[in-house]
C-alpha cells in the first residue's frame, strides 16, 4: 500500500484542530464536573467525588481523542 504524502497543514487546518482538540478537553471537563457533583450529592466524601471526578475526566478524554485520531485517519 502506497502511502500519501503529507502536505503541510495550513493555518486553518491547525485552528480547527486546536478547536476540536479545546472541545473535547471542555466536554470532558463538563462530565468530569458532572460525575463528581452527582458523586458528592450521593453522599460521598469529597476525596471519593474528586477521585470519580477524576476518572470521569481521564476516560471521557481518552474516548474523545480516540475519536478524534480516528476522525483524522478516515482524512487523511
Amino acid at each position: 500500500m502506497e502511502r500519501k504524502s503529507l502536505m503541510p497543514l495550513s493555518l486553518t487546518a491547525l485552528t480547527l484542530f486546536a478547536l476540536v482538540l479545546l472541545a473535547a478537553v471542555l466536554l470532558a471537563l463538563l462530565a468530569a464536573v458532572g460525575a463528581g457533583l452527582l458523586a458528592h450529592l450521593d453522599g460521598a466524601s469529597l476525596p471519593a467525588a474528586l477521585l470519580r471526578a477524576g476518572v470521569a475526566f481521564g476516560g471521557t478524554l481518552t474516548l474523545l481523542t480516540a475519536l478524534l485520531a480516528l476522525g483524522i485517519g478516515a482524512l487523511m
